[in-house]
C-alpha cells in the first residue's frame, strides 16, 4: 500500500510539473547586451517569476533594430539596449508600446540628457559616462599630458596617439559623435571631428577594441564609455578611465514592443529591472553600470551644476535618429577611410602654422587649406534639405537604391576634391617663397 501511495504521489507530482511547464510563458527579449550582462538578470528574474521563461535574442544594436523592424512575424516582447538612437528609430516606425514611468527618484535629465523618453515610449534603467581611457606608461613614454576635455583631443600633441571605433559599428560611439555635432553645430562639429581624425592612430573594428588597444599600448588614449573601459577582462591592465570636465552621461534603456504577445510579463520584467533588486545587479563588477534608482547611485553621478557637454544643448535623440545613417556614412567616408591622409595633412598644416611664416601669400594659402580640411562634405543646409531615405540608416550588406548609390558617389567625390585642394595648398605653401610664382599644378 505504501508503495502504491508513493507511486501515485510521484505521478501526481509529475503531472503537476507538466502542467506548470505547459503554463510557463516565454518572454522574448531582443538585446545588444553580452551574455555576462544578461545572465545576471535572467537568473534573478526567473527565480522570482517561475511562470516566465526568458528567451534572449542577442545581436548588436543596429542588427537588433533591423530584426525588430523586418522580422515582424517573429515573437518579441522587449527591446533592451544602450543606444538612444535605436529606440528613437523603433518609435518612429511604430514598433514601441507606450510605457508608464517607474518611481525611481532619478532626475529628469543628467547633464542635459533625458533619462526617460519624454514621449513615453522607453525608460532609462542605467547610466554610463563617456570619457577617455589612457595608459599612464604610454603617456609618460611619449611625454603626453592627460586630456581633460573633448577639445583637448584635437591638440597637435596627440597626433597618432588616439583610438576610436566607427559609429557605424558602435552605438556608443555614434552617440558621442552625435553629441559633439549637436553641441558644436553641424559645421563646427565636423571641423572638430576632422581634426580628431587627424590625431587618430587607428579605428578599431569593435567597441571593446578601444580599451584593449590602450591596454596593449598600441595607442595611448581611447574614446569610450565607462563600462567598456572597466571590463572584467581588463582588470589587470594598466588603464585609467576618466570622465572629462565637459562630461556626457547617457541612459541605457528598456522598452516594450508594440507586437508583444506577453505584455503582462514584459511589464513585470521592466518592474524588476527598475526594482531595488534589479538595480543592485548593475553595481556588480561583471555589469558595472550606474543605477538610476536614487537610493543606489549616491556619489556615482556628476554634479548637475557641472559643465557637461550637453548642459546648454539638451540632446535630441529624435534628430539623431533621423540622420543616423548619414552621420555614419560621412564618418566612415571622411574620417575612417581618409584617416591616414587627414593625419598627414593636419600635421603638416599645424607644423607650418607654428613656423611663424611671415609671407602673407603663404599665410593665406594655409588659411584656405584649414578651411577645406574643416569643411564637411555636406553643409548643414544641404543636410537639412536632404530626403529622409538618404539620411536614415543604411544597413550593412543591404542593396543600396540608385539614389543612395548616386548620393554616396557625390559625397565621396566632394571629400576627395576638398582634401586634394587642401593638400595642394599645403604643398605650395611649404616651398620657398621665391618658387611660389611658378604655382605648378602638381609637385
Amino acid at each position: 500500500m505504501s508503495a502504491l501511495v508513493l507511486s501515485a504521489m510521484c505521478t501526481l507530482a509529475s503531472l503537476a510539473g507538466a502542467v506548470w511547464a505547459a503554463e510557463r510563458r516565454d518572454l522574448v527579449v531582443v538585446t545588444s547586451y553580452p551574455p555576462s550582462f544578461i545572465e545576471q538578470f535572467q537568473r534573478a528574474f526567473e527565480r522570482r517569476n517561475a511562470d516566465i521563461r526568458l528567451v534572449v535574442i542577442q545581436r548588436n544594436t543596429a542588427s537588433a533594430s533591423r530584426f525588430i523592424i523586418e522580422k515582424t512575424e517573429v515573437a518579441a516582447d522587449i527591446f533592451w539596449a544602450s543606444a538612444a538612437d535605436a529606440f528613437e528609430l523603433l518609435k518612429r516606425t511604430g514598433e514601441l508600446r507606450p510605457i508608464a514611468p517607474r518611481p525611481t527618484g532619478a532626475p529628469a535629465r543628467v547633464l542635459g540628457y533625458p533619462v526617460d523618453d519624454p514621449g513615453g515610449y522607453y525608460l532609462g534603467f542605467a547610466l554610463s559616462g563617456y570619457g577617455f581611457v589612457y595608459n599612464p606608461s604610454y603617456l609618460a613614454q611619449h611625454g603626453l599630458p592627460v586630456p581633460r576635455d573633448w577639445q583637448d583631443l584635437i591638440k597637435p600633441v596627440y597626433s597618432g596617439h588616439i583610438g576610436i571605433t566607427s559609429p557605424s559599428r558602435s552605438g556608443t560611439t555614434h552617440l558621442i559623435v552625435e553629441a559633439l555635432l549637436q553641441t558644436y553645430g553641424w559645421d563646427h562639429g565636423w571641423a572638430l571631428l576632422s581634426q580628431l581624425g587627424g590625431n587618430l592612430s587607428t579605428v578599431t573594428a569593435r567597441s571593446f577594441g578601444v580599451a584593449s588597444g590602450v591596454a596593449q599600448r598600441r595607442f595611448g588614449i581611447g574614446i569610450t564609455i565607462d563600462f567598456l573601459a572597466r571590463a572584467p577582462d581588463l582588470a589587470n591592465a594598466d588603464n585609467v578611465f576618466i570622465t572629462p570636465r565637459n562630461a556626457v552621461f547617457v541612459p541605457a534603456s528598456i522598452a516594450i514592443l508594440s507586437r508583444s504577445r506577453n505584455i503582462e510579463g514584459a511589464e513585470r520584467f521592466v518592474d524588476f529591472v527598475l526594482s531595488e533588486e534589479g538595480q543592485k545587479i548593475l553595481l556588480t563588477p561583471v555589469v558595472g553600470r550606474i543605477p538610476v534608482l536614487a537610493s543606489l547611485n549616491g556619489g556615482l553621478l556628476p554634479q548637475q551644476a557641472g559643465d557637461g557637454l550637453l548642459k546648454y544643448h539638451s540632446f535630441d535623440p529624435s534628430a539623431s535618429a533621423a540622420r543616423y545613417g548619414l552621420v555614419n556614412l560621412m564618418f566612415d567616408d571622411y574620417i575612417v577611410r581618409r584617416r591616414a591622409m587627414l593625419a598627414r595633412l593636419w600635421k603638416r598644416l599645424t607644423d607650418l602654422e607654428t613656423a611663424n611664416i611671415d609671407d602673407p601669400q603663404r599665410q593665406e594659402m594655409l588659411g584656405r587649406a584649414r578651411a577645406l580640411l574643416s569643411m564637411p562634405p555636406l553643409s548643414a543646409e544641404e543636410m537639412t534639405s536632404l530626403a529622409d531615405p538618404l539620411k536614415a540608416e543604411w544597413p550593412r550588406g543591404a542593396v543600396r537604391s540608385p539614389e543612395q548609390q548616386a548620393f554616396a558617389r557625390a559625397l565621396r567625390s566632394t571629400i576627395e576634391q576638398n582634401l586634394a585642394a587642401a593638400e595642394s595648398l599645403i604643398m605650395t605653401a611649404s616651398r620657398d617663397p621665391d618658387s611660389l610664382r611658378y604655382q605648378p599644378w602638381r609637385q
